[in-house]
């Protein structure tokens, strides 16, 4: 199956961010795999191109706090210092939970204070809730529109495209 080598994109709407790019230099990106990313919202995640392009998605649509918060949430579980652990909470918090926050996202009144009693003594679990929630809201609404966006739907008729001509 032939594959496309994806320096940064030159296609408008695929630019990638600076960050990206560097984590993302010459990723082969091929049909199929692309294709997948329409099985489930997990399948698009697993893959780092995948993500970058839904998060693009996302910021063109100025709705990214949510993928945002969900992988800092999957970045937060993976600290085993206690002392990082409660300064990575209190700043999540302040950026994603707290009323009125920059990137505040969209949860229930009930699990916003659950968090908020659970910041003052962290575990790696205490966003999971919210992370589930946000998560949902993906799942039924972000995803939907990114497969039926012309990002993901261009994308899928270059590569198509490459792989009859190769």
């Amino acid at each position: 199956m032939p594959s496309l080598i994806v320096e940064p994109l030159n296609t408008e709407h695929f630019i990638m961010d600076q960050d990206d790019r560097k984590r993302n230099k010459n990723i082969r990106l091929s049909l199929e795999d692309t294709q997948q990313w329409s099985q489930s919202l997990e399948r698009l995640l697993e893959s780092k191109y995948g993500m970058a392009t839904f998060r693009n998605f996302l910021k063109s649509e100025y709705s990214d706090e949510n993928i945002e918060f969900w992988l800092t949430c999957e970045d937060y579980k993976k600290i085993k210092s206690s002392f990082r652990m409660s300064s990575r909470a209190k700043k999540i918090y302040e950026q994603f939970i707290k009323a009125e926050s920059p990137k505040e996202i969209n949860i229930d009144y009930h699990t916003r204070e659950q968090i908020k009693r659970n910041v003052k003594t962290p575990t790696i679990h205490c966003f999971d809730d919210a992370q589930k929630i946000v998560y949902g809201l993906m799942e039924r609404d972000s995803y939907p529109r990114f497969l039926r966006s012309d990002i993901y739907r261009t994308l899928l008729e270059n590569l198509s495209t490459d792989a009859t001509k190769g």
